[in-house]
């Protein structure tokens, strides 16, 4: 339907919006207390306000107005620095002309589709996977296959034959290889392996979305595909400092092939010229002090505190009546019930008794895991928690 006769572009049919997104503007009209599993944001009590508070009066005591001019599209020297400085500690070492600074991590999807997506190039992704990453893709006019996963991440052993029976190769396949959002779950070492070995063979462009490598609580270090690939110009690496400092800075980075790099830039130019000068400079300074390093370890200590108490709770209100992911690392676990349970029609009804959650089927183009939910359990604490699942276990009576 178009009854105003507007000439819309084509590529508007491919605009399906975010549920998750949509869930934070009906959240903030609600009037009553409710406790929200519903956004993947760092608890408020996990961003370092104070520290950027001290760093925002230096930045404008010391930089004055120049703070707030344009900047380098490929991101402030400043940041770049710091950022290489603090990578060249971690697995993921890299070169000045590998980076690039974005509007959070949500740009770099953006810029990979704009990059590498013609209309009807056939994208592989996670189901269930994050909504807005594969909502990217299908704006630029992908075909998704969706591909099943379990506790050891994507079940790459499988993509053969869905490729097969697809009739042609993946352009690009989209992994959130480290906790994953929404399950929480992490692909293995041997799958990784084999996933890299695919995409050379089928010349497929890794779009590897990692927002939550550096909030691993429990368990070994697994390579990402950035250190595995070694530089390979099919690894498009994108991160964000949205999940470990805040997310209202909208700073992240791309880590990609220099020749990729170059594009990017003249993309990104027609895009919004620069990221945010002044969060680029607060980030730089933040990193500069080394506050990063034991802001993760408390991250990851708190982080973890939340996760055991969410599976107390859900063990203590839902046990013998459905399942859950056990996490590692990140934000999220997943939880399944029997067929015969509507998420979504639990959803309405739980934000009327106090609690939000994002229902199974918004992680999957194709509509399925109707009867399972994502729960963020880093942005609650145990107490807040504990009352959460209780009035979850209540709607699911009422329901």
């Amino acid at each position: 339907m178009n009854p105003a006769g507007l000439p819309w572009a084509t590529r508007t049919k491919g605009l399906v919006g975010s549920i998750i997104d949509s869930s934070t503007s009906l959240l903030q009209r609600q009037t009553h207390d409710i406790v929200s599993f519903a956004m993947g944001s760092p608890a408020a009590e996990a961003v370092p306000s104070e520290a950027f508070r001290e760093i925002y009066s230096s930045l404008l005591a010391d930089a004055g107005a120049a703070a707030f001019g344009y900047g380098a599209t490929e991101g402030e020297t400043a940041l770049r620095d710091e950022l290489l400085a603090y990578l060249e500690s971690t697995p993921e070492r890299t070169s000045a002309e590998r980076l690039l600074i974005t509007t959070g991590g949500m740009q770099g999807l953006d810029l990979a589709g704009k990059l590498f997506i013609d209309p009807g190039d056939l994208v592989i992704v996670e189901a269930p996977t994050y909504t807005n990453g594969s909502a990217t893709l299908l704006a630029y006019g992908a075909d998704i296959l969706e591909a099943p996963i379990d506790n050891d991440g994507l079940i790459v052993e499988a993509l053969p034959e869905l490729v097969q029976k697809a009739g042609r190769l993946p352009k690009a396949i989209y992994v959130i290889p480290n906790f994953q959002n929404p399950t929480g779950t992490a692909m293995s070492l041997k799958r990784r392996l084999l996933l890299l070995a695919l995409a050379r063979e089928w010349r497929s462009i890794i779009i590897d979305d990692d927002p939550y490598g550096m909030l691993r609580f429990d368990g070994d270090h697994i390579p990402g595909f950035r250190e595995l690939g070694g530089g390979d110009p099919l690894v498009f690496s994108v991160r964000t400092f949205s999940k470990i400092l805040a997310p209202g800075l909208r700073v992240g980075w791309v880590d990609a092939d220099p020749i990729v790099v170059a594009k990017l830039i003249d993309a990104k130019q027609t895009m919004d010229t620069c990221t945010n000068v002044p969060n680029q400079l607060l980030s730089a300074e933040f990193l500069r002090r080394g506050d990063l390093v034991p802001h993760l370890e408390r991250l990851r200590s708190e982080y973890h505190t939340r996760m055991r108490a969410m599976q107390t709770s859900l063990e203590r209100h839902f046990s013998g009546q459905a399942t859950w992911t056990n996490p590692k690392g990140g934000f999220f676990l997943w939880l399944t019930f029997g067929e015969h349970v509507d998420t979504s029609k639990l959803f309405d009804l739980g934000v009327r008794n106090g609690v939000a959650f994002i229902p199974g089927h918004a992680f999957s183009v194709t509509g399925q895991f109707g009867n399972a939910m994502r729960l963020c359990f880093a942005s609650q604490t145990p107490e807040r928690t504990e009352l959460g699942i209780s009035r979850l276990a209540e709607t699911l009576k009422a329901l």
